[in-house]
């Protein structure tokens, strides 16, 4: 039996059971990274929530009646001011201006970054990655098209006049509070709330991305992107639209606001508006603003794999805050090498007598991410169906394939050899490793203590800790 999808709606601040809008073609919409710099681990998280929602919904699909899955994640290459708030420099040429770099590059350059960590983390690519600049014109059609009744001009560019739209703010739940008291003042603004549609470029300024409009040369704002992006590819109306947390308070409400102007009604665009919460650190929550920010590469040059990270935040519920450290990475990691262990077993043993039954397994995971992608609870289910003995091995193998099509940790083609990842500052290689390791063997059964604990010592040197009586049977691990 199948169970109804729920989701949690941001707009409603309910969960609500999710029907599409077309069953045959699920319709969602994801913000995408603006492509300044390297995309930190918060980041991050927000692509596995979506990849979780894409697998769940992916995999639903036949039982449920639904067709295909368009999922699309765009590219923010232009537009995104320093501040979210719409204040100070536009991101990508302020990236260009310290580093004295052609911008077209910088931008190509971290999107290939952000595809990568992607891939590395197991998320599979959403239908299309549109990027911000092809669409430019676009951008201003879009405009063109609102500007009468729902924009005024200022002599830094046209601004949207969130008075003309029902009910702004709805999603982040504010019109007076500490959300417009986060967006910066303009002289000459109708209302604290109002924003940038279009930016003229200031006489003088030095841009290398700039375009001619109506309103003179410059530059979209951020939030337009995402409204022509996601009905040039979605329609006017469509599934889900999803992003961080942060985004609920300023980006969406604005993007909200252009979709019920261009769609001269309150329609909101997606019916389903989904939040990932913040990933935070005891320092506070994580951003680039700090300077200081952790990269997918600085966790692998700390010898951790990709998917360890990917655990740890399905560990997490998608809506709660996750506390990032060192040691709660390091548990995910042996997790995660539990769950290899276990699936090699399970393999070594896979032509054992056909016996028991599985089903019982795939209706509670089915039941656990059919519940607002409660992740958390599929996982237990996992450890239960990979241990449970009345279960042929060739049937918990077969029903492991359903758990890695939804939580995607690669379980059926993960190998422990994969998960020893050599830190950056280590200075032996595997080879010489497990070379080190034979002859230490050797030491140990000729009980020659002395030399085996010379060669743990010059291993340890090395960055490499041996694992004497782990019960994982790991002979040994990189060190942090």
């Amino acid at each position: 039996m199948t169970t109804p999808l729920t989701l949690y709606n941001s707009l409603t601040r309910n969960p609500e059971l999710f029907q599409p809008l077309d069953p045959a073609n699920i319709r969602v919409y994801s913000c995408g990274p603006t492509v300044y710099n390297y995309a930190h681990i918060g980041n991050l998280r927000a692509y596995v929530f979506t990849d979780t929602l894409s697998r769940t919904l992916t995999w639903k699909a036949p039982a449920m009646g639904w067709g295909a899955l368009t999922h699309i994640i765009n590219i923010t290459d232009v537009g995104h001011l320093t501040s979210d708030a719409d204040a100070g420099d536009d991101k990508m040429e302020a990236a260009a201006k310290k580093t004295g770099q052609d911008i077209w590059a910088i931008a190509a350059h971290y999107t290939a970054a952000f595809k990568q960590n992607l891939s590395d983390l197991g998320i599979r690519e959403p239908t299309r990655f549109p990027l911000a600049t092809d669409h430019v014109q676009a951008m201003i059609d879009f405009a063109v098209a609102i500007e009468a009744k729902h924009c005024y001009r200022l002599a830094d560019g046209l601004y949207f006049d969130t008075s003309t739209v029902p009910d702004y703010g709805r999603l982040a739940r504010h019109r007076d509070d500490e959300g417009e008291s986060r967006i910066d003042p303009v002289e000459g603004k109708r209302h604290a709330a109002d924003f940038a549609i279009w930016r003229a470029s200031t006489p003088g300024e030095n841009r290398q991305m700039e375009w001619d409009s109506p309103w003179g040369r410059g530059a979209p704002g951020w939030h337009l992107e995402c409204s022509v992006m996601s009905q040039m590819y979605l329609g006017e109306r469509f599934d889900i639209h999803t992003g961080g947390i942060d985004h609920r308070e300023i980006h969406h409400p604005n993007e909200i606001a252009q979709n019920q102007a261009h769609s001269c009604s309150a329609d909101t665009g997606a019916t389903i508006w989904m939040h990932n919460n913040f990933l935070v650190e005891r320092s506070g929550k994580m951003s680039k603003s700090s300077g200081a920010f952790l990269t997918l590469q600085a966790l692998v040059d700390r010898g951790f794999h990709p998917l360890a990270y990917r655990l740890m935040c399905l560990q997490a519920q998608y809506r709660s805050e996750m506390e990032f450290s060192w040691d709660n990475l390091a548990a995910a990691q042996t997790r995660l090498k539990r769950l290899v262990q276990s699936v090699e077993v399970l393999r070594a043993r896979s032509d054992a007598p056909d016996k028991g039954d599985a089903a019982d397994y795939r209706q509670r995971l089915d039941a656990a991410l059919s519940d607002d992608l409660a992740t958390p609870r599929a996982l237990p289910v996992l450890d239960e169906l990979l241990a449970d003995k009345r279960i042929a091995p060739a049937r918990r193998l077969a029903a492991l394939d359903d758990f890695d099509a939804v939580l995607g940790l690669q379980l059926t083609t993960l190998t422990r050899a994969a998960l020893r990842v050599r830190p950056a500052a280590a200075t032996l290689t595997e080879a010489e490793v497990e070379a080190h390791l034979a002859e230490r063997r050797e030491a140990r059964a000729a009980k020659d203590f002395p030399r085996s604990d010379a060669i743990r010592d010059a291993l340890a040197a090395g960055g490499v800790e041996v694992m004497d009586g782990d019960p994982l049977g790991w002979d040994w691990r990189p060190t942090l």
